[in-house]
């Protein structure tokens, strides 16, 4: 059965990939996102789609549309873009979240949060359990990410057990892939641009720092089952990959499947960057019946590719 569908922040990363998914699984798409850090270049394709329909819209207002179904997904997410302008990103997350909420409510939607691994802030528990409360500092340089999307799962569970609206809540672990912003400031981005340019690679701290990689196409599976579990299931559920890596390790990878000549150079660690980050799936295993199915090579390989052609 054809569903309408609403992605925010669809125009993004994460989003222009679910946008063509859903697309591909005969779904009618709309695609909200005001590029902030989302790309017209991300969805173009798309557009000659008649199922496709693009809004230049910013969550912080309320916006009414008739849809099934909605992926909340509109928020910077790498620390760059959101440290820009923190008032902002507490906004976009809080504020917006009030607003697709109450547009499902309104509507009788069921709604998805895109939430985030940054909620358990530098864990005193590894690997994270959704059990897990988190170890964050309220005042930091990150927490305009971290404790905005805390609350709106807060939010979300509220409006829940309040209003009945049915919701979801997706905790997304560090994810990489083809249509990454390449000034973005993550990890693997940085990382591959640099060594497409013969630059140094910059590791901060000494490098020993881990975080666990999932590729793109895991995450848009995770997240398309976790929409479809039944109503009594709403998470919050963890989906990331849970092999390990070191920064280090990342980028002598790097450097391997680029061929490049960069050297590895260390930088100082920026402030309240966790120390390790390690997702516990057992319960994405259980209810979704879902683990990642592509390896870091395999997926750097793609990566790699993707931003040979724009860089």
């Amino acid at each position: 059965m054809k569903k309408k569908i609403l992605v925010t922040g669809g125009a993004g990363f994460i989003g222009s990939h679910l946008c063509e998914r859903l697309l591909n699984e005969g779904n009618e798409v709309a695609c909200l996102d005001n590029y902030f850090t989302g790309q017209k270049r991300n969805i173009i394709h798309l557009l000659d789609n008649p199922y496709f329909e693009l809004i230049r819209h910013d969550i912080t207002m309320p916006y009414f549309i008739e849809v099934d179904e909605i992926y909340n997904l509109a928020c910077p997410a790498s620390p760059i873009y959101y440290q820009y302008n923190p008032i902002k990103t507490i906004k976009t997350s809080v504020s917006g979240a009030i607003n697709m909420l109450g547009l499902a409510k309104r509507i009788k939607a069921k709604v998805l949060q895109a939430s985030t691994s940054e909620v358990y802030g530098d864990p005193e528990i590894h690997p994270q359990p959704e059990s897990y409360w988190g170890h964050v500092n309220p005042i930091g340089t990150r927490a305009c990410y971290d404790e905005g999307k805390r609350c709106a799962e807060s939010l979300f569970v509220n409006y829940h057990k309040q209003n009945n609206v049915r919701i979801k809540i997706i905790r997304i672990f560090n994810t990489y892939g083809p249509k990454m912003h390449p000034n973005d400031g993550r990890v693997v981005s940085n990382f591959i641009v640099q060594a497409l340019k013969g630059e140094d690679i910059t590791i901060y701290g000494d490098g020993k720092q881990t975080r666990s990689f999932q590729y793109v196409d895991d995450l848009i599976e995770g997240m398309i089952k976790l929409m479809n579990t039944g109503e009594d299931f709403t998470g919050p559920v963890n989906v990331g990959n849970p092999d390990e890596f070191t920064m280090l390790e990342l980028a002598q990878k790097v450097k391997e499947l680029t061929g490049t000549k960069s050297k590895i150079v260390y930088q100082p660690l920026p402030a309240d960057d966790p120390m390790q980050r390690k997702p516990d799936i057992t319960l994405a295993k259980k209810v979704l019946n879902w683990e990642p199915k592509i390896n870091l090579e395999e997926g750097l390989i793609k990566t790699i590719e993707y931003f040979k052609s724009i860089v």
